[in-house]
Parts: structure tokens; C-alpha cells; sequence
């Protein structure tokens, strides 16, 4: 019997002795850079559209995975008192706080509010901003996103996933397979991931309506939808990013771009402007059949400021007039694996000045994938501009077949080039770098100045080709002699 009460002593002792050594682990702070806190989410998106002045409030838990309590040193929203957010920890409301500490398994939540005036036309379409944690040494953060206006959010629904684990986010323009869909100029239309033209459906975007695109964000015609932008001159139809702070106005590359697939000819751009992205247009042929309907109309538009390509086209049929497109990393235009195309008083001009110095030319031209030759059956070029700052800014990259003979043909251009245009069946009466003087190239500004020595035109195609656009970009008419590009020459 003494024997067991002594038994029973020590073990009691040693579970007590167990309990403490463990409740002093738990208890102690870690300091361990290993140790790391985890979210509930970590990014946290308002998505309430107001009208009027309001508040929302949402929260997050942050946990301690960890089996010693550990200590934030700073909790703190990035843009300190100029934020728009407020978060509350632990009852206090602010915008930074320090040394907070989470129990080993345990969490706490952080609430987090946004104020938001809609009526205030400077407001930001997205109110963005961070929450930012120190443990540790570590840094980690979980990114706040409200919405500041009253805006049209288009936000992803669904997803494609691809085979090198990566996905697409998007949403359809409608849930309807069979809708047509008209924007009018009552609200902006912000835009997340993709927004999906599906198959026969429709989208007719009328004059005056502003796309603000989000970081990687795009307008997709999906084969066989259809795409038709209606603008009007002073009411022009804008594409660009939806970061409006002044230091993002000239950035290129804030969103992807407008991507149009085969199966319908009745996708037209009429009057917009399309600006800092990825690529502006890209009409590309998705599938196998090069008999697929494809056709896009693109007049009276400007594509500027485009960390690639300002108009793609793949194997499509293209056909432009009065067009601007000017100051892209890479090409202004690229023309790649055949096609059908024509432009008519054109300005294809690229003074790119950002850091990254390009070094493709303007237009690029190819007729040919791998081995296989396709299809060229028109690329012509009248009363068109091609200029920049190389010394030759057009690439023919084309292959000569028998089965399809490649047919290009520039008549009555401006066009800056080292290549030979003696051959009178590819050229008629080019000013071959004659010096274009314009407005500002820096501000996207190509309009003619009076001192250009870019002469009249006399190719035997001129008037017929200034008959079909009789007034210029600004609406100025074009009256003989004719000048090229797509601005009347004061």
C-alpha cells in the first residue's frame, strides 16, 4: 500500500511536471525566422457597389500554427493615415499597431473597414491597399481591394484550367448563350480577369463607354461571338487600365488586351481609344480551318503605349482606315502567318522613349509558320504612314510559294525603310524616308506638322483610297493634293 501511494506521488509529480514544461513552452515567444503566420484569406475584396456615401466592414483571422506564442512586431495598413481602410485589433481601431501576440494554436481577428464616396468623380474606380505583418524578421501581407465608384464589376466566375497547372479567370458578358448585350455611357465597366464574348453571343459597346481593366484583365470574342464597338468622334470609346493614380496614366502593360477568335465577319472598332496594355488588338484564328469566317473592321481608332504589340493579326482579315497606332515596345503592327489585310491612311509610328530601348520594327509582315507557307492573299498599304526611330522600321518576312504567292503592295506611302522598293508590282510612288515632322510624338500626338517634308502623294491609287475615308482622324476634311497618314497635313 505504501508502495502505490508513493507510485501514484511521483506520477502525479511528473504529469504536473509534464504539464508545466509544456505550459512554459507555449508560453514562451518564439523567435524562430521559420515560424510564420497564416490567413484566412490573403487577399480581401469589398465587393459592394455604392451609390452614395457608405461603409462596409469585413474581417480576417490570423492564425499562430505554431506551438509557441509569437509576437507581431507591426501590424499596419501600407498607406498609413492616407489609406482609406481602417483596421481594428484587438478593439482599437488605427492603422498601425505593435507588438501583438497570438497564443501557440490560436488566432484573433483583424476587422477591417472601408470608406467609400462613389460621388466624388476622383475617387478611384479600385481602392487598393494592404495589410502589412512583421514576425520574426518575416514580412507578410494580405491585400485589401474595395470598390470606389459606381461602376459596372465585371468579376470572375469560373476558370480554365490549363495543363501547366495555371488557370484563366473569367466571366461571360452574359449567362444567356444566346443574349446580345448593349453597354451604354451611364457607368464605367471595371474589369477583372477575362470577360468571355462567347459563342453566339454579342456585345455592342456604344459611344462614350470607358473599360477600366484590371492587372492581367482582358476582353476575349470567343469563336463565333461577335464584337462591335460603336464610338463617335469626341465620344470615342475607351480601353485602359483602372489604375487611375497620375503615376500610372502612361504606364504600359497594366492589362492584357482585346482578343477576337474566327467564325464571325462582322467584328468592328469604330472610334476608340485603346491604351497601356499588353497587346491592343489581336485577331488571331484559334483553330485548324483557315476557311472560318474572320473578319475585323478597326477605323478612326488610336492604339498607343502597348508593352507589345498595338494590332496583332494572326492568319485574320483585317481591313483599317484612319487608325493611329504608335509607340509600342515591340511592333506597331504585326502581321504574322498570312492573312487578308488593308489599310487606308494609316499612321504606323513607334518613338518608343521608355527605358527598355526597342529594337523590332514598326510593321512586321510573315507568311509562314515553321515549314508550312500560308496563305498572303492581300496586304496593301495605301496613303499609309510607317515611321520611327530606326533606321528601317518595316520587316517582310516572307516565304515565296507557287501554291500561294504572296501579295503585298504598298501604294502611296510614307514608308522608312532600307529595303529596295524598285519592284513596281509591290510599289507605286512611296516617299521612302521622306522626314515626317509631328505634333509630339512623346504625347502620342502624330498630327502632320506644317514643316513636313512627307510631299503630297501621286501613286495612280491615292484618290480612290482618300475617297473612302473623305475626313481624317480629327474629322478634318481631306482635300487634294493628299497627304498620308491618318491626319490631314495643316
Amino acid at each position: 500500500m505504501i508502495r502505490f501511494v508513493q507510485y501514484l506521488t511521483l506520477s502525479i509529480v511528473l504529469i504536473c511536471l509534464g504539464f508545466e514544461f509544456t505550459s512554459c513552452k507555449k508560453d514562451k515567444i518564439s523567435t524562430s525566422s521559420s515560424d510564420k503566420l497564416a490567413f484566412s484569406a490573403d487577399s480581401v475584396l469589398f465587393d459592394t457597389v455604392f451609390t452614395t456615401v457608405g461603409s462596409s466592414t469585413r474581417n480576417i483571422r490570423v492564425i499562430n500554427n505554431n506551438s509557441q506564442r509569437i509576437k507581431i512586431s507591426n501590424i499596419s495598413l501600407l498607406k498609413g493615415n492616407g489609406s482609406q481602410f481602417i483596421i481594428n485589433v484587438d478593439g482599437a481601431k488605427g492603422t498601425s499597431f505593435t507588438d501583438v501576440e497570438i497564443a501557440a494554436h490560436d488566432s484573433i481577428y483583424i476587422f477591417i473597414q472601408v470608406n467609400v464616396n462613389p460621388t466624388n468623380a476622383s475617387s478611384p474606380l479600385i481602392i487598393s491597399d494592404a495589410i502589412n505583418f512583421t514576425v520574426n524578421e518575416n514580412f507578410q501581407q494580405v491585400i485589401l481591394e474595395a470598390w470606389g465608384q459606381d461602376a459596372y464589376y465585371h468579376h470572375p466566375n469560373n476558370a480554365i484550367k490549363f495543363s501547366n497547372g495555371t488557370y484563366l479567370p473569367y466571366s461571360l458578358i452574359s449567362s444567356n448563350p444566346n443574349v446580345d448585350t448593349t453597354w451604354n455611357n451611364d457607368k464605367p465597366h471595371v474589369i477583372y480577369g477575362w470577360l468571355v464574348v462567347d459563342s453566339a453571343q454579342k456585345l455592342t459597346i456604344n459611344a462614350g463607354v470607358r473599360l477600366y481593366f484590371n492587372n492581367k484583365a482582358g476582353l476575349w470574342v470567343y469563336r463565333y461571338g461577335q464584337l462591335k464597338v460603336k464610338g463617335a468622334l469626341g465620344n470615342e470609346v475607351l480601353f485602359t487600365q483602372a489604375r487611375r493614380d497620375p503615376e500610372y496614366s502612361d504606364e504600359p502593360g497594366q492589362w492584357d488586351r482585346i482578343w477576337i477568335n474566327e467564325g464571325s465577319v462582322n467584328n468592328e472598332i469604330d472610334h476608340a481609344i485603346i491604351k497601356n496594355g499588353y497587346i491592343g488588338v489581336q485577331a488571331e484564328l484559334l483553330g485548324s480551318n483557315f476557311n472560318e469566317p474572320k473578319r475585323l473592321r478597326i477605323t478612326n481608332t488610336t492604339i498607343q503605349n502597348m508593352s507589345k504589340w498595338g494590332l496583332y493579326g494572326f492568319a485574320f482579315n483585317i481591313y483599317g482606315g484612319n487608325n493611329v497606332i504608335g509607340n509600342c515596345q515591340e511592333h506597331s503592327v504585326n502581321l504574322a502567318f498570312g492573312g487578308n489585310y488593308k489599310f487606308i491612311h494609316c499612321t504606323f509610328a513607334n518613338f518608343w522613349g521608355k527605358e527598355d530601348a526597342r529594337g523590332l520594327p514598326t510593321l512586321s509582315i510573315n507568311n509562314y509558320s515553321s515549314a508550312q507557307v500560308l496563305p498572303l492573299d492581300t496586304c496593301y498599304f495605301g496613303n499609309c504612314i510607317i515611321d520611327g526611330k530606326l533606321n528601317s522600321e518595316i520587316s517582310l518576312d516572307i516565304k515565296q510559294d507557287a501554291t500561294f504567292p504572296p501579295k503585298y503592295f504598298f501604294s502611296g506611302c510614307v514608308l522608312k525603310t532600307t529595303m529596295s522598293t524598285s519592284d513596281a508590282t509591290k510599289f507605286d510612288a512611296n516617299k521612302i524616308n521622306a522626314a515626317c515632322e509631328y505634333e509630339d510624338t512623346d504625347k502620342y500626338d502624330f498630327t502632320i506638322r506644317s514643316s513636313s517634308l512627307a510631299g503630297p502623294l501621286t501613286a495612280s491609287n491615292t484618290p480612290s483610297d482618300a475617297s473612302k475615308f473623305p475626313a481624317d482622324l480629327k474629322g478634318v476634311g481631306r482635300l487634294t493634293p493628299y497627304y498620308a497618314g491618318a491626319y490631314v497635313k495643316p
